[in-house]
C-alpha cells in the first residue's frame, strides 16, 4: 500500500501535525510506502530516518508570512500547492495508492482538491477541526465567546462577526470556503471522513452530503504505562492555550471560589490578564511532554473547562492514562472520555460555580485517589496506542481502496466493448 499523506506542516506544531507524522512513521515502520506532502517546513528529521519520502514546498503559514495580504491569497487558493500535488499524484498506481488529507486550511488551501480529483485516486479526510464545513473552523463566535449554531454560509453566518481577529478576516475565510465548496468541491470529494469524537460527527453530519461515510478513529496517545500513583494528589492543573474558548478564566475564577490553587501549563492571549486578575494562580508557561506528564501524575485533577466543541482533546486522555481524574466541561468532546462520578466529573459549561463545586469535592484525598485509580484502570483496559490507531486506520484504508476498485470496475463495465459496425 502507498499511503500518501497531505498536511499543512512537515513538523509537529500541534496535535494535528503530530497525528499525521506519527501515522506516517508508523505505516512506514510496517513496511508500507509512505509519502508526506506538506506546505510548511522545516521537515521533522525523524521522517527521513523512518523511511518516509517528504515533499515540502517551504511555503509560509500565518506565523511566518511577511506579507499578510500575500498569505491571504495563498490561504484562499494556493495554486502552487495544487500544481505540485498534481505532479506528485500523476502516474501513481490507483490499485495501491490512497491519499489521506489531514490539513489544508493553514497553508495548502482547498486548491489541493482539484489535484486529488484529477488524479482519480482513492482519498479520505481526517476532520481534526471543522474547516470542511465551517468557514472559521470551530463553530465558535470568538467575540461573543459562545458556540455558534448558525448554518455555515447562510445569511446569518455571513453577517456574523465570529472571527478571533476581525470581520475582514472572516470575509477572507468566507472567500476560501466558496472555493472549497464551489470550485474544489471538497465535501463531495471526501466521501470518506474520519472523525475523532462522537460529538464531532453529530455536529458535521447535517452539513455534509448524504452519501458521506464516517469512520471513527481515535488519535494515538503517547503516555508510557506506569502503576497508579501512590503519593497524595497535589494541585488542580490546566494544560493548554490560555484563552477564552479554552475556559482558562473560568477555571481561575472557580479555583478562587473553591479556595484551591490553580496551576496553568501553557500560554496565550489571556495569560497576562489572567495573572493580573488572579495573582494567586500559578502560571508555568509551556513545558515539554515529559514535564507535563509528570505534572499530571502529581495533580489532584486535570481541569478541562473548554467552552467550544473541541475535536478529541488529547490532554484529557493523557491525564487519565497518568491516573489523574479529569473535571471537564459538558459542552466539549472531552466529556466522552470521562465517566461522570467515576473517573472525573462533568460540569455545566461556562459556570464557575458548578466547576467550583467539583473542585471542592476533590479536595478530599480519598475521593481524588478513588477517581484516579478508576481513571488509570479504565484507560489502560483499552489504551489509545499508536498501534491501535494504525490498526483501525489500516482497516479504513482497505475499505476505501476496495470501494474505489469497485467504482473503477463498474465504470469499465458501463463503458462496455466498442461496437463494431456491420460489414
Amino acid at each position: 500500500m502507498h499511503v500518501f499523506i497531505v498536511a499543512d506542516h512537515a513538523h509537529v506544531n500541534g496535535g494535528q501535525a503530530r497525528v499525521a507524522i506519527d501515522s506516517a512513521l508508523g505505516f512506514a515502520g510496517r513496511g508500507h510506502r509512505v509519502t508526506l506532502f506538506a506546505a510548511v517546513g522545516p521537515v521533522d528529521p525523524r521522517l527521513a530516518g523512518g523511511g518516509v519520502r517528504v515533499i515540502c514546498l517551504n511555503q509560509d503559514d500565518v506565523t511566518t508570512a511577511r506579507s499578510k495580504l500575500a498569505f491571504a491569497a495563498q490561504a484562499i487558493w494556493n495554486g502552487r500547492a495544487a500544481a505540485a500535488l498534481a505532479r506528485e499524484l500523476a502516474g501513481l498506481d490507483p490499485r495501491e495508492t490512497l491519499v489521506h488529507v489531514h490539513a489544508f486550511a493553514k497553508a495548502l488551501s482547498p486548491a489541493i482538491g482539484t489535484a486529488i480529483r484529477a488524479s482519480g485516486l482513492a482519498c479520505l479526510y481526517t476532520m481534526h477541526e471543522f474547516f470542511l464545513v465551517c468557514p472559521n473552523g470551530g463553530f465558535y463566535e470568538y467575540p461573543a465567546a459562545r458556540i455558534c449554531h448558525r448554518t455555515p454560509m447562510s445569511r446569518a453566518c455571513l453577517a456574523a462577526n465570529c472571527d478571533a481577529q476581525s470581520y475582514p478576516r472572516k470575509l477572507a475565510r468566507v472567500a476560501r470556503h466558496v472555493g472549497l465548496a464551489q470550485v474544489a468541491r471538497l465535501p463531495e470529494l471526501f466521501r470518506h471522513v474520519v472523525t475523532i469524537s462522537d460529538l464531532q460527527e453529530r455536529v458535521v453530519a447535517q452539513h455534509l452530503p448524504r452519501g458521506t461515510t464516517f469512520h471513527r478513529v481515535d488519535n494515538p496517545i503517547s503516555v508510557a504505562q506506569a502503576p497508579p500513583r501512590e503519593a497524595p494528589p497535589g494541585d488542580f492543573l490546566f494544560v493548554g492555550r490560555i484563552s477564552t474558548e479554552k475556559g482558562a478564566p473560568i477555571f481561575a475564577e472557580a479555583a478562587r471560589r473553591a479556595g484551591v490553587r490553580a496551576v496553568f501549563v501553557g500560554d496565550g492571549e489571556r495569560a497576562a490578564e489572567l495573572k493580573a486578575r488572579y495573582p494567586e494562580a500559578t502560571l508555568l508557561g509551556w513545558r515539554d511532554a515529559p514535564s507535563v506528564q509528570a505534572l499530571m501524575r502529581g495533580a489532584r485533577a486535570l481541569v478541562f473547562p473548554s467552552v467550544w466543541y473541541e475535536g478529541q482533546p488529547l490532554t484529557v486522555y493523557e491525564a487519565l492514562a497518568c491516573g489523574t481524574p479529569v473535571i471537564v466541561s459538558d459542552a466539549c468532546a472531552g466529556r466522552e472520555a470521562v465517566e461522570d462520578g467515576e473517573t472525573g466529573f462533568w460540569f455545566r459549561s461556562g459556570d464557575p460555580d458548578a466547576l467550583a463545586a467539583h473542585l471542592t469535592r476533590l479536595r478530599d484525598d480519598a475521593t481524588a485517589d478513588r477517581l484516579g485509580r478508576a481513571a488509570h484502570a479504565r484507560y489502560w483496559a483499552a489504551p489509545l496506542s499508536l498501534d491501535a490507531h494504525l490498526d483501525r486506520l489500516a482497516a479504513v484504508y482497505e475499505t476505501v481502496l476496495r470501494e474505489a476498485a469497485l467504482g473503477r470496475a463498474r465504470a469499465g463495465s458501463a463503458a462496455g466493448p466498442r461496437a463494431v459496425a456491420p460489414a
